[in-house]
C-alpha cells in the first residue's frame, strides 16, 4: 500500500543502465545510509511526515540517512538491485518484485494506527455524479479511468486480480482513456471532475482526512466509494541481503525500539510513527508476501483461462499449490 539527499528519478535509471552496461559491481560502500520511500503520495508531503524518522535513526546510528523518493515503483526496486538504497518502504507487489530481483527481503511491516489490520483497494468516483459500478463494468468506452502504478498493489494489482479480470475486462479496451497515477493524484484528479474513476486506497484517503484541512475534507468530501477489494496486509519494510551484518543489526534493533514502552522519548517517537501512518514496525518475513504471491497468481490463473491458455494454467496452479504448501507448513 500505499502510505506514507533526495535523488532524481532520471538520476536513478541513469545509474541503473550505466552499471548495467559496463557489467560493474555494487558501488562502493557507503558511509550514509539509504531509506527509500514509496511513492503512493507527492514527495512534498513524504519529506515533511519522514524527515523527523529519518533524523532520529541517523542519530541512534551515528551516520546520514538519506531519504530515496521516487514516482515510480519500478525505480525503487531498481535502486536497491543496483545498491543505492539500504532498506526501504514498499507496497506488498513493489516489495515483493525487489526480493525477486533486487537481494532484498522482509524483516519488518507497518502496523495501522486504527487497529484495523490492512487496507482496501478501493474505486472512487465523483460524489452525485451517478457513475456506479454498474456503470464502469458496463466497459462502454465512455468514462476517464485512472489507475495506480503498475506496481502497485491496491491501484493495480488488487482491483485487476478481484474486479476486473474474473469478469475478463481489459482497462485498456474498457474506458475511453486509463491514466496511471499515484494515489493522491487520482484522488485529487476524481475530486476535480478530471476522472470519472480512479483506484485508490482506504489508506490513503486516511492519510488525507488526518491532516484535517479545509482542501482534505473539501476533497474527500466530493468522493464516494463504489467498490472495496479484501483487506490487503500491511506494508512491508525491505532491506539488502548482503548489508554488512552489523550495521544491520543496529538499524533492526532501531527499527523495532522506536516507539516501544512507556517513556516520554518513546511517546514522542510514536507521534512521528503516526504521520507516516504506523504504529511501532513489527517482524516479519518472506510469508509476510503469501497474500500478495495468492493475489498475482490468481489474476495470472484467471486471465490464463479467459485466454484459454493450457501452459498459462499450468504454471498458475502450480504456483498455486506452491502457495498452499507453504501456508500449510507455517501453520503446523
Amino acid at each position: 500500500m500505499i502510505r506514507r539527499a533526495v535523488r532524481g528519478l532520471a538520476g536513478a535509471f541513469a545509474a541503473a543502465l550505466t552499471l548495467a552496461a559496463c557489467g560493474q559491481p555494487e558501488p562502493a560502500a557507503r558511509k550514509e545510509i539509504v531509506f527509500s520511500i514509496l511513492s503512493a503520495e507527492s514527495q512534498a508531503s513524504a519529506e515533511k511526515d519522514w524527515q523527523p524518522f529519518l533524523d532520529d535513526m541517523a542519530k541512534t546510528l551515528g551516520r546520514p540517512v538519506k531519504a530515496y523518493y521516487a514516482s515510480n515503483y519500478t525505480a525503487l526496486v531498481e535502486a536497491m538491485r543496483f545498491g543505492h538504497t539500504d532498506l526501504g518502504w514498499f507496497t506488498n507487489q513493489s516489495g515483493l518484485e525487489t526480493v525477486r530481483r533486487a537481494g532484498g527481503e522482509v524483516f519488518a511491516r507497518s502496523v495501522n494506527p486504527t487497529g484495523i489490520d490492512g487496507y482496501e483497494a478501493v474505486i472512487i468516483v465523483p460524489k452525485g455524479s451517478g457513475v456506479t459500478l454498474d456503470r464502469i463494468l458496463a466497459c462502454d468506452r465512455t468514462l476517464n479511468f485512472g489507475m495506480g502504478d503498475t506496481k502497485s498493489t491496491s491501484g493495480t494489482l488488487a482491483p485487476m486480480t478481484y474486479l476486473f479480470a474474473p469478469r475478463g475486462i481489459e482497462p485498456a479496451r474498457c474506458f475511453k482513456t486509463v491514466r496511471s497515477a499515484n494515489h493522491e493524484t487520482n484522488l485529487f484528479s476524481v475530486a476535480s471532475g478530471m476522472l470519472d474513476a480512479a483506484t485508490n486506497n482506504t489508506a490513503s484517503m486516511e492519510r488525507l482526512e488526518l491532516l484535517n484541512t479545509d482542501t482534505a475534507k473539501r476533497t474527500l468530501g466530493k468522493v464516494e466509494i463504489v467498490w472495496r477489494s479484501p483487506r490487503i496486509p500491511e506494508d512491508p519494510l525491505i532491506i539488502r541481503k548482503n548489508l554488512e551484518p552489523a550495521l544491520r543489526r543496529q538499524i533492526t534493533d532501531f527499527i523495532f525500539s522506536y516507539g516501544v514502552g512507556d517513556t516520554p522519548e518513546a511517546v514522542r517517537q510514536r507521534a512521528i510513527l503516526e504521520q507516516i501512518q504506523t504504529k511501532p514496525f513489527a517482524r516479519a518475513d518472506a510469508s509476510h508476501l503469501l497474500p500478495v504471491r495468492e493475489m498475482e497468481a490468481t489474476g495470472q490463473l484467471i486471465d490464463a483461462k479467459n485466454r484459454k491458455d493450457a501452459a498459462a494454467i499450468a504454471r498458475a496452479e502450480a504456483a498455486l499449490a506452491e502457495i498452499a504448501k507453504e501456508r500449510a507448513a507455517l501453520a503446523e
